[in-house]
């Protein structure tokens, strides 16, 4: 392996633990690692697998919004409801250091949801729907960027 494809696949490993750890924009390192190879490749190969590999990307980021979208729609969890979710565990990550944006997104949702339906049971239900929609969707990133990473390790390995 030369040095560019070591930097590649160390990328490619800091974006899948981004994605599981949602710190770093996981996939985008994934894909940015491609296209730096692709840059360095400058052969039609090279071309050929970041266009494989966009289409892929796209093809992820279809999935990441249709899949867990229509889930939370038919659950009746409203995008307020998720938006909420967002900016708390945002607030939270700055409160308590590391574990505040995993605590804070659910506690939004379910406050929210909450104060919409002033049901305990019902909140609880919107903050389930919700998680399973964020696990859903880091489900698709990691399949998007496993098959990107396998394409270029195939091309790797098997032709160049």
């Amino acid at each position: 392996m030369s040095a560019m494809e070591i930097v590649v696949a160390l990328m490619m490993v800091v974006g899948v633990v981004g994605i599981v750890v949602p710190v770093l924009p996981g996939l985008l390192l994934v894909v940015a690692g491609v296209v730096l190879w692709a840059l360095e490749e400058r052969s039609t190969t090279g071309w050929v697998v970041l266009g494989v590999v966009a289409g892929v990307y796209l093809a992820g980021l279809v999935l990441q919004w249709l899949v867990p979208g229509r889930r939370m729609k038919r659950a009746g969890v409203q995008t307020s409801t998720l938006l909420a979710g967002v900016v708390t565990a945002i607030v939270a990550a700055f409160v308590i250091p590391v574990m505040g944006l995993f605590l804070g997104f659910p506690l939004g949702i379910f406050l929210v949801s909450l104060a919409q339906t002033r049901d305990h049971k019902e909140a609880l239900r919107a903050t389930g729907h919700a998680l399973r929609a964020v696990g859903t969707n880091i489900l698709i990133e990691l399949v998007t960027a496993f098959t990107i990473i396998a394409v270029w390790a195939v091309t790797i390995l098997f032709v160049t």
